[in-house]
């Protein structure tokens, strides 16, 4: 009976020994799939910051016509040793020979191969997305991004890049939180080692347990390889196999007990599973309470309602991104501005936040005072210029002004970079054509005129923002085309005018605010 009873505690034993060796494999199966997700999610959260910097430093450019002073400082703190890129240039699109004409820290490697410079920014004019390219063959790898705004004229790429290293070894610092893992990154879909970018790995290919993801990126992606460099779990569970053998063998209840603990780790794991998924509910929560809150600011900054004047019908509206939680530039006014006259004032910030918030709220006081001052709406465009210019700053804004007499059906008006309004006479509608200066901000000493039009009875005006009209991959004229076709559909009431742009013109997905504002002449 002894050797029958120590031959089934061996069965026994085994069995759970099994079982925890299975279960432990598929926990660091598990665990492993779930660090390569997390290390994929840290690469994928890099790409708005840094298309969010090549797209304003590209704005900037096609702004100012690409002033080397300009880009060099708004570039200059993300260049350097410790900083974000190793280099930045840019690159006119539609210059005679393809070159950068600005180069902040090193020197490009792309300048050096034609070829692939051509192929990079010839896409990128059809592409609204963070372009990244390769070079890896060269004598000094490296990997580049660009960005440019597809559509302009006299358009110009921005273009960034960093030094891989020589033999592509890069372990992660010891108190990195993947510090637990080696990894492979590969520019591409596929392992190609021609395409390895970074490794902490010795020999290839990859052996032994891993995990892989495919992280998008810009218009390419990476693929990322991690396998472990030890248990994931602890040492502990990769043990105990061997301390339920060894237990097994000396007393049977040792293995009832550690299946009881094997049991409890399990139960431990759901909870753990429980927990994560009401973190995720709350943190869903939180984000709808925060984009709830950046709404109610916004608003906050807003006119609370709009005055009433003879001879006119004002209507006006301001609708948030459908995304994101940050409060963002667009603002309006209308006011009185005399006898009979109403002064019209509709902006857009650049940026997004707090900053461009508070920005907002500066430039929109700042404009009613000058407007105090009864003058036209070039000068008022041209004080606030002056006024931005006195001092360093970091944001530029579109402005449009506009001096409306009710009673002589007369239209005053004068643009700082902004789109002009569509007017419309009954069944027809047609932008002004306005002399639309640079944003404010962007150059001292400018010169604003005004513009003046006739407006015949019954006309109604409509002013907004580029979120209006703006869509991703879409042409400008496009949208504008469409806001025309929508405004002159059909006669509607003021309000409900302005209901069916916001719902018909305004995509489901933009990702600007928007705000409009109709003003229709009384009979």
């Amino acid at each position: 009976m002894a050797g029958v009873a120590f031959l089934l505690g061996l069965v026994v034993t085994g069995a759970f020994a099994l079982i925890s060796h299975v279960l432990y494999d598929h926990n660091e199966s598990h665990l492993l799939r779930l660090r390569a997700r997390q290390v994929g999610t840290v690469l994928t959260a890099a790409v708005p910051s840094i298309q969010s910097t090549l797209a304003s430093a590209a704005e900037l450019a096609d702004a100012t016509d690409g002033d080397a002073q300009k880009f060099r400082q708004f570039m200059a703190p993300y260049i350097g040793p410790g900083r974000q890129f190793a280099s930045a240039s840019l690159w006119p699109l539609h210059a005679a020979k393809l070159a950068p004409t600005v180069v902040v820290g090193t020197p490009p490697v792309l300048a050096s191969l034609p070829a692939q410079a051509r192929s990079l920014f010839g896409r990128a004019e059809h592409s609204r997305l963070l372009n990244i390219t390769g070079i890896l063959g060269s004598a000094h790898p490296s990997v580049g991004l660009e960005f440019s705004t597809p559509g302009v004229k006299r358009g110009f790429a921005v273009y960034v890049e960093n030094p891989l290293p020589k033999d592509r070894r890069s372990a992660l610092a010891g108190n990195s939180a993947f510090s637990d893992l080696n990894y492979a990154l590969f520019l591409g879909r596929s392992r190609n080692p021609k395409n390895l970018l970074v490794t902490s790995l010795h020999r290839f290919p990859v052996t032994g347990r891993q995990a892989s993801t495919v992280v998008p990126f810009g218009d390419s992606a990476f693929t990322l390889v991690v396998t472990p460099r030890g248990p994931l779990g602890g040492t502990f569970f990769a043990d105990l196999p061997w301390i339920i053998v060894i237990v097994g063998v000396l007393i049977s209840l040792a293995a009832a007990a550690m299946t009881d603990r094997l049991a409890r780790r399990r139960q431990y794991a759901e909870q753990l599973t429980g927990v994560l998924d009401r973190v995720a509910a709350e943190n869903h929560q939180l984000y709808t309470e925060q984009r709830g809150i950046a709404q109610t600011l916004q608003h906050a900054l807003l006119p609370d309602a709009l005055p009433s004047f003879n001879g006119l019908q004002v209507s006006a509206r301001y609708v948030p991104a459908a995304s994101g939680i940050d409060v963002g530039g667009d603002w309006y006014d209308v006011v009185a501005a005399g006898d009979r006259r109403v002064l019209l004032v509709i902006g857009d910030v650049s940026g997004h936040g707090l900053h461009a918030a508070t920005t907002m709220a500066l430039l929109r006081h700042a404009t009613l005072a000058y407007a105090a001052q009864e003058h036209s709406p070039a000068t008022v465009l041209t004080k606030l210029s002056d006024f931005v210019n006195s001092e360093a700053h970091d944001y530029f804004a579109t402005v449009l002004c506009a001096l409306i007499d009710a009673e002589a059906h007369r239209l005053t008006i004068a643009s700082a970079g902004h789109m002009a309004p569509l007017l419309i006479d009954g069944d027809d509608g047609r932008f002004l054509e306005l002399d639309a200066n640079v944003p404010i901000g962007v150059a001292r000493a400018t010169d604003y005129r005004d513009t003046t039009a006739s407006v015949a009875p019954n006309s109604t005006l409509v002013a907004f923002t580029d979120g209006l009209v703006e869509r991703r991959g879409e042409v400008l004229d496009t949208g504008l085309a469409r806001l025309r076709d929508v405004a002159t559909g059909q006669r509607l009431a003021l309000d409900d005018l302005v209901d069916k742009l916001t719902r018909d013109v305004a995509s489901e997905e933009h990702q600007d605010d928007t705000a409009i504002v109709v003003i229709k002449w009384e009979t």
